[in-house]
């Protein structure tokens, strides 16, 4: 069957997290994404340390899926020429540098739109490429405090934390691959491409919701309240009398069915208790009497009682407990792909679903400099000579000129 990018070259300029989520999703759908490291090393997130296979990282294969990665050293001219090549070639440019480093190489979008004006270029950093804080070095954790957002996450009586897993860097990778497809199809309206650009901390901003909204119309702070968005008693956290569950029953329906169908506790269900502002003005109390009622039996009773009665709930698990549920393996979310040095990675599909143009089957992400000599010779259209010679003069780095 045909995927939905068929035919789209993308070169993908990016490295650590935002900027390969977005690229690997162009991947996924089919494009054909070109990743550019530096040879001495690459992409950071190669040698993070949460878990290895061959000496590629759990961010790495994680991130970079179905692209076929280059080496090049842009400070070399020769590299640049290729790069400039690459581009002319492209459909979709995403960089994520630090302010000026594209210019420096004379590939930033001013430089390479006249040879290529239906170029979509997308430029992701932490705040901007305009303005006073263009220059700023900026990471996911910096852009949760500075915007607010990490204030929003944690307990009252506790100091802000931030999200275990970089979720701004996750949302901006989306927004920008949101951000590119929408480029894409103004292009065809227009007949030529544009620059787009995606913040790290615009994202952090537009994530504090309707708690960012409600304080512009009422001029409050608001801050944290763990589990339980604004304190309401029967959101959140609970514990049977062996293991935790979560229960959100947000509106006076869910949480009538829960205290009479399940808990069989008609009084909880008027009164002081009998609306939602009633039960948050009487949360503590409230809170109590479940978390008592709740301690009486083991966690799976009440989980079975309440999807019975069609409350939403579910378990508080862990990643290991998540990744041997039975929902994720009727998901089919998980598989095994070749890999050319680790025999083979696991692999967590890519969670959209198109009918008609569905995903490509997965390939590991390259090693180092894995498909510089494909991409040059079957891109590009160089000889074998002339790959040699750029071998030879460290276009692709020590490692490449051995290849």
């Amino acid at each position: 069957m045909p995927t939905a990018l068929d035919g789209l070259l993308v070169v993908d300029f990016t490295r650590v997290v935002a900027g390969p989520a977005c690229t690997q999703t162009l991947a996924d759908f089919g494009a054909e994404v070109i990743k550019i490291e530096n040879p001495d090393g690459g992409d950071d997130t190669r040698h993070y340390e949460h878990a290895d296979l061959a000496g590629e990282s759990a961010a790495f294969v994680s991130l970079n899926r179905n692209k076929r990665g280059i080496a090049l050293d842009l400070a070399r001219p020769e590299a640049r020429a290729i790069a400039r090549e690459l581009i002319q070639k492209a459909d979709v440019v995403v960089e994520n540098f630090s302010a000026g480093v594209m210019k420096k190489y004379g590939l930033d979008y001013a430089s390479v739109a006249p040879a290529n004006p239906r170029l979509v270029y997308c430029s992701i950093s932490a705040y901007g490429r305009q303005g006073p804080f263009a220059s700023r070095p900026g990471f996911d954790p910096i852009t949760q405090a500075e915007s607010g957002f990490m204030s929003l996450n944690g307990f009252a009586d506790g100091p802000p934390v931030r999200t275990g897993t970089p979720i701004v860097d996750f949302a901006t990778g989306m927004s920008a691959c949101n951000a590119i497809l929408l480029a894409l199809l103004a292009r065809d309206r227009l007949g030529r491409g544009q620059h787009v650009e995606v913040a790290l901390f615009d994202i952090a901003v537009a994530l504090t919701g309707f708690y960012g909204m409600a304080h512009l119309m009422t001029g409050l702070n608001y801050s944290r309240q763990g589990n339980s968005p604004n304190g309401s008693p029967s959101v959140g956290v609970y514990d049977g009398s062996d293991a935790p569950f979560y229960i959100a029953c947000a509106n006076d329906r869910l949480y009538r069915r829960l205290v009479v169908d399940v808990l069989d506790r008609p009084d909880l269900a008027s009164g002081e208790f009998g609306d939602r502002r009633s039960r948050t003005a009487n949360r503590e109390k409230l809170r109590g009497i479940l978390a008592g009622i709740f301690a009486s039996d083991i966690r799976d009773n009440w989980v079975t009682r309440m999807k019975a009665a069609n409350i939403p709930v579910g378990f508080l698990r862990t990643i290991e407990e998540a990744f041997n549920s039975p929902e994720l393996r009727e998901r089919h979310r998980l598989n095994q792909i070749p890999h050319p040095a680790a025999g083979s990675v696991p692999n967590i599909e890519s969670p959209l679903r198109l009918d008609l143009t569905p995903l490509v089957d997965p390939v590991a992400a390259p090693m180092l400099g894995q498909h510089t000599r494909e991409v040059l010779r079957k891109t590009l259209g160089f000889d074998e000579d002339r790959i040699a010679k750029m071998a030879e003069a460290g276009v692709f780095g020590a490692a490449g000129s051995k290849g």
